[in-house]
Parts: C-alpha cells; structure tokens; sequence
C-alpha cells in the first residue's frame, strides 16, 4: 500500500482572509487518482467574490473538491493543472506522470475520483493547463451567444474571461470589438484579435455605433462584473441584438434603466452558466465533448501572454492582496508549486 503524504491547501478563514494549511493526501484507494500540483490560477472574478465574502453565505458550493461554506471558513478554487502520482489498484486511464488538469482548489497534492482528472495533451506545456476552467466559462459564453458571420460582437471586460471570449470569436469569424479602463488589458485584447478596444467613457455607445455603420452590436458580452457595464452593453446594442450576461455578481446589487433603449430596441438579455449548456445544443453537445474542445483549443490561443504573475504557492496570500487592492495591475494570477 501507498503512504499517506503531506499536503498544503489554501483556504478563506474569513473575508479578506487568506491562509495555508496543513493536510494530508492519502493512498488512492479504488477508482482514486493522487495529483502533484504544478500550477493553479486565482480566478480574478468568482474567487475574489468567495475571497471578500460577497456571496450568499447559504448558497450550496457547486464543486465535490470545494470544502468548508461560503459563511467561512472556505477551501476554493477550481484551476489546477498537475501530475499523476499514483493511482489505484482498478484505475487504468491514467499513469504516474501523465499530465492532468483538475477543477480543484489551490492545493500541492491532492486525491480525487479518476473520473475528475483531463489528461492534457502530452505536447502541450502542462502549467497552461490552469486556464482549462475559464477556456470552458468562454466556450460556453460563445455557445449562448446568437452568432453570425459578418457580424459584430462588443465584449465588456478584459480580464481573463474576456480576453478568451475575445479569441474565440475572432476564430468564429465575429468583428469583435473590446471595452476595459485598463489601456495594458485593451492592448492585449487588441493583440488577441479584437478590431477595436474602447474605455467605457460617455462616449462610447457613440464610438460602438460609428464602428458597426449606426447599427451597435449585434451581440454584446457583459464579463466585467459590472452593472454599470451591463448597463452600456444593453444601450449599445442593435435593434433585436443580444447581451450575454456572463457576469456573477454575487451579492451585489444591479440597478438597470429598462425604459429605453432596452425595451424599444427589443434586446435581449441571456445568462450564461458554466455549469449548464445551451439547451438549443443538447443533442450534438454535453459536457464531455466541451472539455474535449478546451483542451484542444489550449495551444492555438497564445495563453502565457495573459499571464502577468507568477508566485509560488506559499505566497498565495499575497496574490488575493493583489488583485484585492490593485487589479488594474494583474490579468491571470498564477500560483507555482515549483515541482
């Protein structure tokens, strides 16, 4: 039998209140995987909600690796790329050494069902397997997006979930124009594939409107956490266009004026969930298939570039400060566990 090994792990004690402690990652037993971790990526969006403790402290977590409550004390995270160590007796579709990716909390080893684990490519350089959760978050965003060739798409938010929505539609064939206050984020949107990077100033649905012919946007991507954003994706969009929420607010409140724009033009808002898929694509689509289009997209979209700092894992508090305190200087937060 294997031996029991020690283990670090990251958890919110309270909000704003980030700590590493001591656990242990046992033996696999049957239908176990055991994972070293190489890297994981602090998620500048929901983990900083779960970080500042503003979601519902009674909302069940949605993840079997999570640990603790959103009321605190918190084990989350859900981005870790790393390598098989050993596996149980019965477990045959990994090796040690394979090269995986986990939604799993920031951890240095760690033991889940073999069915969790996605083996990543063996040409692909493991440590971008971190961005496998957002890649499926954008995937999913473009799937319940109503999408046209020739047509325009407005995305709000260049962080790491925008900047991949950006890429993907440019592979669909979209105009894709970018919105973010952080001229270093609108360049690399720009160097991403977007035609146009604007600031959400007063006068950006007019910027929006001379770039689609009068028209504004034929779909627009709200991924900034904003709802104020949400606010000028919906009057900057066309007659009969779209706003995909992509957005998790948490417990913040949005106030939206729907007497204009919104209901004369007929737009149509739409929530977009990572955890359930666009109906419309059920009898092709499930989630399978999804990841299987994630890890085959990982090396054609340029990722290290979104990547503006790595700390090692026993620094993880301060990346939390970081993007706490000053995000405009951060895009993608790695955490290296220098194994």
């Amino acid at each position: 039998m294997g031996t029991s090994l020690p283990a670090r792990s990251l958890w919110f004690a309270a909000p704003r209140a980030a700590e590493l402690r001591t656990e242990e990652a046992p033996a696999p037993g049957p239908g176990e995987v055991r994972v070293r971790a190489l890297s994981s990526a602090v998620s500048a969006g929901t983990e900083m909600l779960v970080y500042r403790g503003e979601v519902p402290r009674d909302l069940p977590l949605d993840l079997p690796t999570l640990a603790g409550s959103y009321g605190f004390p918190i084990k989350y995270g859900y981005a870790l790329a790393g390598r098989v160590l050993d596996a149980g007796p019965d477990v045959e579709a990994f090796a040690p050494g394979d090269p995986v990716f986990v939604h799993h909390p920031h951890q240095d080893a760690l033991v889940v069902p073999a069915e969790m684990p996605v083996r990543l490519p063996d040409g692909l350089d493991p440590h971008l397997g971190v961005f496998a959760a957002n890649l499926e978050t954008a995937l999913n965003v473009v799937h319940d997006a109503p999408l046209r060739l020739g047509e325009t798409a407005l995305v709000f938010g260049q962080g790491v979930i925008g900047q991949l929505v950006v890429r993907l539609l440019t592979l669909s064939g979209l105009g894709v124009l970018a919105v973010d206050p952080i001229e270093k984020r609108r360049e690399l949107a720009l160097a991403g594939g977007a035609h146009e990077a604007f600031e959400p100033d007063g006068d950006l649905i007019e910027r929006v409107r001379e770039a689609t012919a009068g028209r504004g946007a034929d779909m627009a991507v709200e991924a900034s956490g904003s709802g104020a954003a949400l606010q000028m994706a919906i009057d900057s969009a066309a007659d009969e266009g779209t706003v995909v929420v992509a957005s998790w607010y948490g417990t913040k409140p949005v106030s939206l004026a729907l007497g204009g724009r919104f209901h004369r033009g007929r737009v149509r808002l739409r929530s977009s969930q990572v955890g359930r898929l666009n109906p419309e694509l059920s009898a092709r689509w499930d989630r399978a298939r999804r990841m299987e289009t994630v890890v085959g997209l990982l090396a054609r979209l340029r990722l290290e570039e979104l990547v503006s700092h790595r700390l090692q894992f026993g620094r993880a508090p301060e990346a939390y400060r970081l993007l706490d305190e000053r995000p405009e200087e951060a895009v993608q937060v790695v955490l290296d566990y220098g194994t």
